[in-house]
């Protein structure tokens, strides 16, 4: 089965919406960001401190190609994956690919629910928080645009909500009414 990779902001609910829909169609599941963590034993925060962000770029798109040649399984990348090198034609040649897409409202809640630290933001006032990701946001947009479907996102405070998108998630990787 082809690969099934959620792409979009930070902080959409591509993790916990990636492991509903792999739990859903008996798929194993990988969040990208953790997926590097682990092989090269270090956190995303240190590897930006440590070596910068265009080093970690470069160690996210090898690591894209070696996750999305598993069969039968469903990868959530993070906020920047698509933007970067020719990583948005790669997924879409390689796997069905799924654009979860919140407004930035949606993304500064759900950054206030957020475990963990977040590199790019980091040192933020909240005003500034919420023009950064509004920005960035847009930036990013054509890149995020380019997958093949689009399920939007509203705040995820529930199991029920979670339950909705990945439920559209699933449809529309089926051939479902979703853009």
């Amino acid at each position: 089965m082809k690969a099934l990779i959620l792409i979009g902001y930070m902080c959409v609910g591509k993790t916990t919406i990636g492991r509903e829909v792999a739990r859903r169609t008996g798929r194993r599941f990988y969040d990208l960001d953790w997926y590097i963590e682990e092989r090269f034993h270090k956190r995303i925060p240190q590897i930006f401190a440590d070596d910068g962000e265009e080093r970690f770029r470069d160690m996210e798109r090898r690591m894209l190609h070696e996750v999305a040649e598993f069969e039968d399984v469903v990868i959530s990348c993070g906020g920047g994956t698509p933007c970067f090198f020719d990583n948005a034609d790669y997924m879409n040649a390689v796997a069905e690919t799924v654009y979860l897409k919140a407004t930035p409202e949606t993304i500064l809640a759900h950054l206030k629910l957020a475990k963990g630290r977040r590199p790019l933001l980091e040192g933020k006032t909240p005003d500034e928080l919420a023009a950064y990701v509004a920005a960035q946001l847009a930036e990013r947009e054509p890149f995020y645009a380019c997958a093949r479907h689009t399920v939007p996102v509203e705040v995820l405070r529930d199991t029920t909500k979670v339950a909705e998108v990945a439920s559209a998630v699933v449809a529309a990787e089926r051939g479902g009414f979703f853009e």
